[in-house]
């Protein structure tokens, strides 16, 4: 059979939520009418909106040029001057926010730290006027941070910041080759970490690894060191957090700096191998970020907010720092697992600190369906109004879960798509005007100009699955990968011209929302149909015996392809039977969404293999359905041990 242009679209879900009115009457976007006339003329001229929507924002000094586009090169904001720091906290002491609090955090033992503004701006100038005199540390040098979710690593990115330094945040579960790679790559002069970190009550040895990653390495002239426990053994080049902040000065300037000067890389694992560094310029990414995170958000001043990523995702940087920190909000951070020392720890946060949205990924949400619905039920969360899910498509059961379980029928759900390299959503509901349904990220926010193509980059017709490209830059894009430009024209602008390539397969329905199928990498083609794993994986998820599952492709020598699904079942299910479940789930998926989609094998697991961000690694998982040797880096799963327990039944 021949195969397809398009990704088959197989998933329906006709269920539609309407914003409850007790939030669109205090929701910042409201009106219908008025949301699709602002939307409308932001998709004929997003520069417009983008160039409005910095005026949201400090600068020192304003731009000569909105945009300028040289593809695939863009650049926002030309010759304008501003500081991320600045915007995050110096602005707000201005305001009158100096005594509100920016930053709660709490330890996996329960410890809790809150810092005001006021504060966190003296500890981050502090920092800043350290960096500048003992370290000497200046605009366009680049620093590496390897710490534990602490308040300190929200300072050193600040601080970074503030001064010109740009900052790679590793993420603290990376080996010692993965960081030696990232540190290299970006000729870091300095390197932040903590003695220890701590997860699911071990003590990780965060500086034995910077020991290992760094050995050697001429372009690292300091390695500066949180200590949590007892006096840490300091050689060489290590630095003393505290010695570097004492008896600095508690203000600090902060740079003037060009728009388009770097604020961040940040790595994430390509294909190939080869760990590719984005990057993010200063001026285009805050405007984008702050203003996502307003109107996505509907942030109010009295609002607690809790992303519960890490900062060593771009989630943690554009949503946990920059984009909460520039709107004057509370931002909640907190350094363990959700689900422990006990499956409630999640809701317990949330109604300790009276969180009021939580931000959090589709898998942790599977993972908390699967603890049983008691725990959630617990706890009041009467202070929530807002949910958000981030990190890849949410599946519908899911979806009315956290809908129905945790929401209670009154929060509205924003379920949101954006990557590394795009720096801030692209698309989302707005809570107060949009009608959601289950699965669907919905439409693009504004100025964001979308759309699903096909292999010759014609756009493709309603319900028909294809590429998902962004067909005009914004502001908060990646501008290229560093020392790698050849890399990053061929990875996103090559496939379609004039296009940024997602590297997502999608559909846009009769309505004009985008349902996302996850990565291109990850369609199995069955037969010369195309389809995408996240609609087969639904399907399963819907079943009541099953509490989660992951679908992945192996050869097939007729087919070209066969389809794999690793199940978790609900612990409800039983061990009886599990060869008689597993030809119920076969014929399930053929009753929910067609015979092309029924498994060809399911195997039962008591786990799946995912990052400390919740994000299944379906390479892995590629690997053990075709019998093949595990390979690749397994640092960042957070638990590399259960490689040796998901094997086929």
């Amino acid at each position: 059979m021949a195969q397809t242009d398009s990704i088959e679209t197989i998933l329906k879900e006709k269920r539609t939520f309407a914003p409850p009115e007790t939030f669109s009457k205090q929701a910042h976007l409201n009106n219908l009418e008025e949301y699709e006339i602002l939307w409308e003329q932001s998709q004929k001229d997003p520069v417009s909106f983008w160039e409005k929507a910095a005026d949201e924002i400090h600068w020192f000094k304003r731009w000569d040029k909105p945009f300028v586009w040289n593809e695939p090169h863009a650049q926002w904001f030309v010759g304008a001057k501003t500081n991320a720091a600045y915007n995050c906290l110096d602005r707000h002491l201005k305001n009158g926010r100096g005594n509100k609090l920016a930053l709660i955090w709490e330890g996996e033992d329960g410890q809790i730290v809150q810092w005001t503004y006021q504060e966190l701006h003296q500890r981050v100038c502090r920092l800043a006027n350290g960096l500048e005199s003992k370290l000497q540390l200046k605009a366009g040098d680049t620093a590496a941070i390897y710490m534990p979710l602490v308040p300190e690593a929200v300072v050193v990115m600040l601080a970074c910041a503030r001064i010109g330094v740009v900052h790679s945040v590793i993420f603290a579960g990376f080996s010692s080759p993965s960081v030696r790679d990232r540190v290299l790559d970006a000729e870091c002069k300095a390197v932040f970490t903590s003695d220890i970190g701590y997860r699911r009550g071990q003590v990780l040895e965060l500086k034995k690894t910077i020991d290992e990653a760094v050995a050697g390495l001429s372009c690292v002239k300091h390695t500066v060191v949180l200590q949590r426990r007892s006096k840490t053994k300091m050689v060489g080049r290590d630095v003393d957090y505290d010695d570097l902040c004492e008896n600095q000065p508690s203000s600090h300037a902060a740079k003037e700096l060009d728009a388009e000067h770097p604020l961040y890389f940040l790595y994430t694992s390509g294909t190939t191998g080869k760990p590719k560094g984005i990057v993010h310029t200063t001026g285009g990414y805050l405007v984008g970020v702050t203003k996502t995170a307003k109107l996505i958000f509907d942030l109010k001043d009295k609002d607690v907010f809790w992303c519960t990523a890490d900062i060593g995702w771009v989630t943690g940087h554009s949503y946990v720092v920059y984009g909460i920190l520039s709107n004057g909000m509370t931002s909640v951070i907190y350094e363990g697992a959700l689900n422990y020392p006990h499956p409630g720890r999640i809701w317990e946060i949330i109604d300790r600190h009276q969180v009021s949205i939580i931000y959090t990924a589709p898998t942790a949400i599977r993972s908390f369906m699967r603890s049983g619905d008691e725990h959630p039920q617990k706890y009041k969360l009467d202070s929530l109004r807002l949910l958000g899910t981030v990190g890849e498509p949410i599946n519908p059961e899911a979806w009315m879960w956290y809908y129905n379980l945790v929401g209670k029928g009154r929060c509205p759900i924003v379920d949101t798509w954006w990557q590394t390299e795009t720096g801030s959503i692209l698309i989302s509901p707005l809570p107060g005007v949009t009608a959601l349904k289950p699965g669907s990220a919905t439409r693009p926010f504004f100025g964001i100009v979308a759309e699903v193509v096909n292999e010759k980059g014609q756009a493709c017709a309603p319900n028909e699955g294809g590429y998902l490209v962004i067909k005009h830059p914004w502001p908060a894009m990646l501008r290229t990968i560093h020392r790698d430009p050849d890399r990053f024209k061929q990875q996103y602008w090559s496939r379609f011209k004039g296009m940024y390539f997602t590297g997502d397969g999608a559909h846009m329905d009769e309505n004009g929302y985008f349902w996302i199928k996850g990565r291109i990498d990850d369609v199995i083609n069955v037969s010369g149909h195309r389809l995408g794993t996240m609609e087969i994986e639904s399907a399963l998820v819907s079943h009541p015996s099953v509490a989660e599952a992951a679908v992945v492709g192996r050869p097939d020598t007729l087919k070209g392809q066969g389809i794999v699904a690793f199940v978790i079942p609900r612990e409800t299910a039983g061990t009886d039977g599990i060869e008689e479940l597993g030809n119920v789930l076969k014929s399930h998926v053929v009753k929910e969404i067609g015979s092309l989609a029924r498994p060809d094998e399911i195997l039962f697991t008591k786990a799946l293999p995912k990052t400390r961000s919740g994000k299944i690694m379906r390479r892995l998982l590629k690997d053990i359905a075709a019998g093949k040797e595990v390979s690749g880096d397994t640092t960042t799963l957070e638990n590399p041990g259960l490689l040796d327990i998901i094997k086929p039944n």
